[in-house]
């Protein structure tokens, strides 16, 4: 079972993804709690995955992200966003978000976020990826990344191309019938070229690159869009 705590200041919201979640036969919403009682909940239901609000009155999500990203065993974290906070997303970005959702996400995609987020995947909703693309990467931080990516060897930029889409370490080895291991390999070095990314930015980088407009697997199914 993928194990989920669900972390916004509106009970309806809380309510309202747990419903959704536990339809789905391999997730199971162990707690949903405000901001205030994130990082005590966390710590003591150790969740796989966990759905963050980036804007609470509270405790506001960044601060709620950086306090779990300094856990033993983190686990992974998606921001829960409205088209009226783009200005939040590259500083979680940046802390160590692993996702983007809106709050409006479509049920089914919702489910196949959380999935692809349990197994070490990315998730941006397509109505926020222009968002975080343009607030993350300055015209000086896209230019060197640019060039890192034209620096990447072809079997990296597939590699990349698979990050863009999401996908998560054993998923890009079945797409490209490597060993887990060698997979692992071929991600620490795009990552380190493109100056010691995270998967969510090395995604962003792939996406403004277009190699996942114009290279994407045909069979990579949503894991980006709800998650693209």
């Amino acid at each position: 079972m993928i194990r989920v705590a669900v972390v916004d200041d509106e009970q309806l919201v809380r309510s309202g993804l747990r419903m959704i979640l536990g339809t789905a036969p391999d997730i199971e919403v162990v707690a949903d709690c405000g901001g205030g009682e994130a990082v005590d909940t966390v710590r003591r239901e150790a969740p796989d995955v966990v759905l963050l609000d980036i804007r609470m009155p509270d405790v506001d999500g960044l601060t709620v992200l950086r306090a779990l990203r300094e856990l033993p065993h983190p686990p992974a974290v998606a921001m829960l966003t409205t088209f009226d906070a783009n200005e939040y997303l590259a500083d979680a970005l940046r802390s160590g978000a692993t996702g983007f959702l809106l709050k409006d996400t479509d049920p089914e995609q919702l489910v196949q976020a959380v999935r692809t987020l349990a197994v070490g995947g990315s998730v941006l909703d397509p109505g926020v990826t222009r968002a975080v693309i343009g607030g993350y990467l300055a015209a000086e931080a896209e230019s060197t990344a640019a060039r890192a990516v034209a620096g990447l060897t072809p079997r990296e930029r597939e590699v990349l191309t698979h990050l863009g889409a999401g996908l998560a370490n054993p998923q890009i080895a079945e797409r490209m019938g490597l060993a887990s291991s060698t997979v692992k390999d071929h991600v620490r070095a795009v990552l380190g070229k493109l100056g010691g990314l995270n998967r969510v930015q090395a995604a962003v980088i792939a996406d403004r690159a277009g190699l996942v407009t114009s290279h994407r697997p045909a069979d990579a199914g949503p894991p980006r869009g709800g998650a693209r």
